[in-house]
């Protein structure tokens, strides 16, 4: 007899009529907005009553429906675990005579940061043992940790309620202590001054924007202005040179940029603009000798290239061509060495990795799996022939390199190994293309057993983004293996808003093109099923974040391609929040969306596709929304508003639940175990979805 399900929560109605441009919308739920989110961010226990009564409630009914998988969800959390090593560490990278690295002790949730003497690896320093932070709090993150360039200061920026409200510390390395008070209400980015002797770090407002840089004196009290945006549009950003020779400071949004300029013998000096902001142009500097390599899409290089401006005379008058524009060649990044130059770009999904030297020689690393990622993985010497590089697939763990770009021979460093076990040769990583109804074909990889059948009978989790040109590479992940390994195939759909297939793909799922998404994912799914890696009605959708937009809609135009939707953090409540100029993001996103507050068109695009303004009365799949209290990026209220209207409007017996971590924010659990069960709870859903469908 199959036992009955529980009864949801019936969120009240309270009548809300906006008026906007001559526009009229209901939002009935808008009362699980906190009027004070603001202090919600910082203290989580100043929540209205009302509201954290409701939200309890929902993640009350969502475990009860779910009560089923707790030990399919115990299982999968074992057999994620089994892939992890319990004691673990990351190839060091050396910066003139400590060797710096993160590692994990048997059993810890977070990394221990440490260093040792390059010649002699056994006498390890440890610079910050997180475990030990972040045992008197229910979240811990950190977001940038650095020693300083003379090696006697270590920094680290910690947020321990999920808001990204930071605050830095400045330890002394030799004793431990702290020097001078904590930097409150940071960003989380700082750096330090080639001179070790100042920190620049910026400020963020009360509306969660980064929007000023300061500068401290190691051990001081004092912060002094550096530079402030008067944009809300526009984020800033503080880094070095990896030749220790500029302070650079970077103002920005999506697709604007403005440079700013401080030399390192003098970081008292005032910044200077290199180039001033031009809509629609975009730069980034590296230093290189006397030059400063300049990353743009000036001159319509919309797939971006390589200038060289001198450093006396940066500005875009003064730039001339070292690597030439190439449709469809999309230059993602460089990086830039005492006698070196490189960049990583990517065509049609895939990247490689180009190497020039001072004479003009160029020579390339590039995979020839039918799916992977090659990323460049930092370090912290200029004057050096190594590069420092990640390689993985679907099928391969990854690898970490050191690569001797003068000598063109390879190290293998590290490779990730799976205690459980893992052979490459029991798996298979296709590379299909799905035909959208513009006729744009969009990229697709399918991981499978290497004997998992193609003739629809298999179950199929479908993952999808979509947003701000941010492309969702093919990685090796232990976390998928659990649902490959019962048969199902994991499949991304690289659709348009990321640029996978250059920058044209992210501005061809953009603002106006921004529907493009939505029918990408559809057509990959509807592909996935023509070629047998799926059945209509027994296919999962996964997105997060910016990819729960793409989620909300796929379930309002398709519902019956899918047995269950997954939306974490999901942004479905887009009219509002992009109506709300108060909210962290908003101004910085109408360059994404548009803005409906000035624009009549871009209310009525957004209008037309989103989330929860466009909820009717169909049958729609099951759905687990999953959200973050202190989340600043996509707030609780958005699912919690959008499952209150599908559950009012659904037409299926098919639940819609709602979880709500009350302890975290965007990136939800932070310790590496206690992530798996957030994990385990998808895969668990999903399992669940397609077995009650």
């Amino acid at each position: 007899m199959t036992r009955p399900l529980p009864q949801p929560p019936v969120a009240r109605r309270i009548p809300n009529r906006i008026e906007q441009l001559g526009r009229v919308r209901h939002d009935e739920y808008a009362w699980m907005k906190d009027e004070n989110w603001q202090e919600v961010l910082r203290d989580p226990a100043l929540l209205r009553e009302d509201i954290a009564t409701h939200l309890r409630a929902e993640n009350t009914y969502t475990a009860e429906i779910l009560s089923g998988t707790q030990d399919l969800q115990a299982t999968l959390v074992a057999e994620m675990k089994g892939r992890m090593q319990e004691v673990e560490s990351y190839p060091p990278l050396p910066h003139g005579p400590w060797s710096y690295y993160t590692r994990y002790d048997g059993g810890a949730q977070y990394p221990v940061y440490a260093r040792h003497r390059t010649d002699a690896p056994q006498d390890e320093q440890v610079l910050l043992d997180m475990n030990a932070r972040a045992a008197t709090h229910d979240y811990f993150a950190v977001a940038t940790a650095a020693h300083s360039p003379d090696h006697r200061l270590f920094a680290y920026a910690e947020d321990t309620q999920g808001s990204e409200i930071y605050r830095v510390r400045v330890n002394d390395i030799a004793t431990g202590e702290p020097l001078g008070p904590p930097i409150d209400n940071c960003s989380g980015a700082f750096t330090f001054a080639p001179d070790s002797r100042h920190l620049f770090w910026i400020w963020r407002d009360d509306h969660g924007r980064p929007a000023r840089v300061y500068r401290r004196k190691v051990g001081g009290d004092t912060d002094i202005l550096v530079y402030e945006e008067k944009d809300a549009g526009f984020f800033v950003g503080v880094e070095a040179t990896r030749s220790g020779q500029w302070i650079i400071i970077t103002a920005g949004n999506h697709d604007t940029s403005e440079s700013w300029l401080i030399p390192a013998a003098t970081p008292d000096a005032a910044p200077a603009c290199v180039e001033a902001r031009s809509t629609g142009v975009m730069y980034a500097l590296h230093h290189w000798g006397t030059d400063f390599v300049v990353l743009t899409n000036a001159g319509g290089a919309v797939d971006f290239t390589l200038k060289l401006a001198p450093q006396d005379a940066p500005a875009r008058a003064n730039w001339r061509e070292l690597v030439a524009h190439e449709p469809g060649r999309y230059i993602t990044e460089c990086q830039t060495f005492a006698d070196w130059l490189v960049w990583r770009e990517r065509h049609n999904a895939n990247c490689r990795i180009i190497m020039q030297s001072r004479s003009g020689e160029r020579h390339a690393l590039a995979p020839r799996e039918a799916a992977y990622d090659l990323s460049l993985s930092g370090g912290y010497e200029y004057d050096t022939v190594e590069l420092r590089y990640i390689y993985q697939s679907p099928t391969t763990p990854r690898q970490w390199f050191a690569y001797d770009m003068a000598r063109r021979t390879h190290t293998l460093l590290k490779q990730q190994d799976v205690p459980s076990g893992h052979d490459p040769a029991h798996y298979r990583c296709w590379r299909l293309m799905a035909r959208a109804p513009d006729g744009q074909e969009v990229p697709v990889t399918v991981l499978g057993r290497h004997d998992a059948p193609c003739d629809g009978s298999a179950p199929l989790l479908l993952y999808g983004y979509g947003s701000y040109g941010h492309a969702i590479e093919p990685d090796f992940s232990t976390r998928v293996l659990s649902l490959v390994d019962r048969g199902w195939f994991y499949a991304i759909a690289h659709v348009r808003g990321g640029s996978e297939k250059g920058w044209n793909w992210f501005l061809g799922g953009r603002g106006k093109n921004k529907p493009n998404s939505f029918t990408d994912f559809i057509a990959c799914a509807e592909h996935l099923v023509a070629q047998g890696f799926g059945t209509a009605g027994r296919i999962v959708a996964d997105g997060r974040s910016a990819g729960g937009m793409v989620m909300g809609a796929i379930a309002n135009m398709r519902p019956d391609l899918f047995a269950g939707i997954v939306a974490v953090v999901p942004f479905v409540d887009e009219l509002n929040t992009m109506s709300d100029a108060s909210l962290p993001l908003t101004p910085p996103e109408w360059p994404e969306w548009g803005n409906p507050l000035e624009d009549v068109a871009a209310y009525d695009l957004i209008e037309s596709y989103a989330a929860y303004e466009q909820v009717r009365p169909r049958a729609y799949p099951a759905i687990l929304a999953m959200g973050g209290l202190t989340d600043p990026r996509v707030t609780y209220w958005e699912p919690a508003k959008w499952v209150a209207r599908l559950r009012e409007n659904t037409l299926s017996s098919r639940p819609v639940m709602l979880r709500t971590n009350m302890e975290a924010g965007h990136r939800g659990a932070t310790g590496r175990f206690d992530s798996l069960r957030d994990a385990a709870l998808i895969h668990a859903f999903a399992i669940w979805a397609v077995e009650t469908a």
